[in-house]
């Protein structure tokens, strides 16, 4: 159910919520396959029963409604694709975070400068307390190999030597070794456009991770995020470093644009 924190100013809202939060301020008819999410939000005290909208959610609305940068983030673990991200507007900034099995998404507004750790909370990136990683290991395959890892490790059989799921795989023993402590993947995408530049095409950034826990964190420098749509095949070139938190920091804080490039 969706719901407000007047205190903190978070909000809990699905995507069914927010395409009738849209709906009702430009003034649209809502279709009956969103009447349940209608209904939600009038229970929730969020929308009245003439369509008005509560003022508490005027800032995140008027942000989602003309954003000038989105930030997506894919979270795959145990428990399946979370998603997260942030949306920047005119004069407010917005984070959002899933919870597992859960359809609404938490809500809630960060200053500017406050971004950066927002978003690196959402992954869960902290100092390393491993000592002796070697951090210019790099590991090369394909996402062939890379792919037939995955269904191997999640078909829920039991481990086995690392020799006999190179053999099942064709996946590099390394690569084998590191996927094995695999805590998480992410992948975060940012897209805006540039006002300098006249009828400009969007923008994308993007920042694939492993969190392989006791193997520390990998970055996927192939292939290149953002990946769209055909861009990648069985044969394509896989590789991965080893890397950082203090690094991660960074490449997250690179893939926002600078102030200049919004006008």
């Amino acid at each position: 159910m969706p719901s407000i924190d007047a205190a903190r100013r978070r909000l809990r809202l699905a995507d069914s919520h927010i395409s009738v939060l849209g709906l009702l301020v430009e003034e649209e008819s809502v279709p009956a396959e969103l009447d349940t999410a209608l209904t939600e939000l009038r229970s929730a005290g969020i929308v009245g029963d003439d369509g008005s909208i509560t003022g508490e959610l005027y800032p995140l609305v008027a942000t989602l409604m003309e954003p000038r940068v989105i930030v997506r983030t894919e979270i795959t673990g145990p428990q399946g694709v979370l998603e997260s991200g942030a949306v920047i507007g005119n004069d407010f900034v917005f984070v959002h975070e899933g919870w597992p099995g859960e359809s609404e998404s938490e809500y809630l507004p960060v200053e500017a400068p406050l971004l950066v750790p927002a978003l690196a909370r959402s992954v869960d990136l902290h100092e390393d307390i491993l000592n002796g990683l070697d951090f210019t290991e790099v590991i090369t395959s394909t996402t062939g190999e890379l792919d037939a890892l995955m269904v191997r490790m999640e078909s829920g059989r039991g481990s086995v030597e690392t020799e006999e799921v190179v053999r099942e795989t064709g996946a590099p023993a390394r690569l084998v070794e590191v996927l094995a402590q695999l805590n998480c993947m992410w992948r975060m995408t940012v897209v805006w456009k540039n006002v300098h530049v006249e009828n400009p095409e969007p923008t994308f950034t993007g920042l694939a991770v492993w969190d392989c826990g006791m193997e520390g964190y990998w970055v996927r420098e192939l292939p290149v995020e953002p990946v769209r749509e055909g861009d990648v095949t069985l044969e394509s070139p896989l590789r991965v470093r080893r890397t950082n938190a203090k690094e991660l920091w960074q490449a997250i804080a690179d893939l926002l644009p600078e102030g200049s490039e919004l006008g």
